[in-house]
């Protein structure tokens, strides 16, 4: 299917690592003529890191999603109500974040924006990235696999070596994995290798 048209909320946790392979999906997406509106957690919208400074990373999305983006709980919660979305993506989605929306916390704009886009049944994609999802946050992963709307960009162990507990989606499969999310499928296979870096 075409991404064209398609309303996305891409939404952005604090795995601050990752965001330069999520910023460069999120023009891939527009360039496919999808509509971005871009959510950020508190942490990924106000953290300098040595993987840059917060206000150049809120600066960036929004000039690739040409739109301002959702920073508040307040501005979060009309999501699903208004139906703003067709999909809504978490890239990077952190353990943190997965272990809340399996329990249902809700204290973020990108686990309330979620909760808000899944009372409409609309699909949400994850695209993880954890340095424990084979250790801690195994059950919360398992757990989103289980539950209805939930689909995964593929991923794969980072570095196996270094990290034997880490997992990250191949954020080069986004645009694939939301075409088949919209469709309500998974895209297969889910576990992928990765090349090491």
């Amino acid at each position: 299917m075409s991404l064209k048209g398609i309303r996305i909320g891409f939404a952005v946790s604090g795995s601050f690592c990752t965001f330069s392979k999520a910023f460069a999906q999120a023009e891939k997406l527009v360039e496919a003529g999808a509509e971005l509106t871009p959510v950020m957690s508190f942490n990924a919208a106000s953290l300098d890191t040595r993987f840059g400074r917060a206000a150049d990373n809120v600066g960036r999305l929004e000039h690739i999603c040409g739109r301002p983006a959702i920073l508040t709980l307040e501005a979060a919660e009309p999501i699903g109500p208004k139906q703003m979305f067709d999909i809504y993506v978490i890239a990077p989605c952190t353990a943190t974040t997965m272990g809340k929306l399996v329990h249902a916390i809700y204290d973020t704009p990108v686990t309330l924006g979620a909760k808000s886009h899944l009372r409409s049944e609309r699909p949400v994609l994850i695209a993880l990235s954890t340095n424990d999802a084979l250790s801690a946050s195994a059950a919360n992963m398992g757990a989103l696999l289980r539950l209805r709307h939930y689909y995964f960009v593929p991923f794969g162990m980072d570095d196996p070596s270094n990290k034997p507990f880490s997992l990250t989606a191949d954020m080069e499969l986004l645009p694939q994995a939301a075409e088949a999310a919209l469709e309500g499928k998974q895209l297969s296979p889910m576990i992928v290798q990765q090349n090491n870096k």
